[in-house]
């Protein structure tokens, strides 16, 4: 199916949407018809994990970041100017062009705010649609996982194949007890001021002893605080989510958060129901059979192309 093909096929169907998740944001489109569903969750993920090259056609987001995938997708270079990414094996560093422009933009800011390397964990897979590990998002080429700081040993330029594959982002709260660990630094919160301040962004996942430290102090009414949310983990990376793009009609969007998050919700996370919701929540997950947008059908059955850098 050529470029030109794949566009039409797109234009003439409509994206799915999801359940909605505490502080995840719904969607404001109504349900739309959805391609058949295979039976098992991890069948589904095996075959989009197969497509290890992005597909033609100009970049789209389509459907949903838990139930979506991506058209033209662009690629994260491994290494660039104040950036390096972790786990190529894991082959999920594809992204919108947006997502790509955002991460050269965090790590140039960093830099010259002295915000420290940026560190990025995963992306999208070529074509988006469900992994078999590791996310029920990054399905439409729009989140990353970065690093709040990074690993020992890797460096702008110098990380060993072998520590980029083993190294992990060191946590920088403690799940256990709520508090800081020595690895935060006043540096982790210039980067998230300079990732939640980016005009693209969406909201960004912290652990909830993060938000609440960033609902104190001199970023206390920051006009980005309300993009910062509370979610389970996230103690050792922060989760970014780009806005649906103006050129991606078929990307459905999240509604917007109803405050900042600094207020009564913010004790929620630190409740015993927030522990029962998430054993809620992951059952309900395990339990849950995909059905992808029927767009995503000719997304992952398309010819591939060599990605763009």
């Amino acid at each position: 199916m050529n470029a030109a093909a794949l566009w039409l096929v797109l234009l003439a169907t409509d994206a799915g949407t999801t359940a909605v998740s505490p502080d995840d944001g719904a969607t404001t489109a109504a349900k739309a018809p959805a391609a058949p569903a295979a039976r098992k969750t991890g069948a589904v993920a095996k075959l989009w994990q197969a497509q290890r090259l992005p597909t033609p056609g100009p970049a789209l987001s389509i459907g949903t970041t838990s139930l979506g995938c991506l058209q033209g997708a662009a690629t994260l270079p491994v290494s660039g100017r104040g950036w390096e990414v972790l786990h190529l094996q894991r082959n999920r560093r594809f992204g919108h062009p947006n997502l790509v422009a955002f991460i050269r933009r965090l790590a140039a800011a960093a830099r010259k705010a002295k915000a420290g390397l940026v560190v990025v964990g995963d992306l999208s897979q070529p074509r988006g649609g469900p992994t078999p590990t590791g996310h029920r998002s990054h399905q439409t080429g729009l989140d990353v996982d970065l690093g709040y700081t990074a690993p020992p040993g890797v460096r702008a330029g110098h990380t060993p194949s072998r520590l980029r594959e083993e190294a992990s982002a060191p946590a920088v709260i403690d799940l256990a007890t709520h508090e800081k660990t020595s690895a935060w630094t006043p540096a982790v919160a210039r980067l998230l001021a300079l990732a939640a301040a980016d005009r693209d962004v969406d909201r960004i996942f912290v652990n909830p002893a993060i938000k609440k430290m960033m609902c104190t102090g001199p970023t206390a009414k920051a006009p980005w605080q309300g993009r910062l949310r509370p979610w389970w983990g996230h103690h050792d990376h922060f989760h970014v989510r780009l806005k649906c793009p103006k050129d991606s009609p078929l990307c459905v969007p999240q509604e917007q958060p109803p405050d900042d998050g600094c207020g009564k919700t913010l004790g929620w996370w630190f409740g015993e129901d927030a522990e029962t919701t998430r054993t809620k929540k992951k059952e309900a997950d395990q339990a849950a059979e995909p059905q992808m947008p029927a767009a995503c059908t000719a997304v992952r059955a398309a010819l591939s192309v060599s990605s763009r850098r």
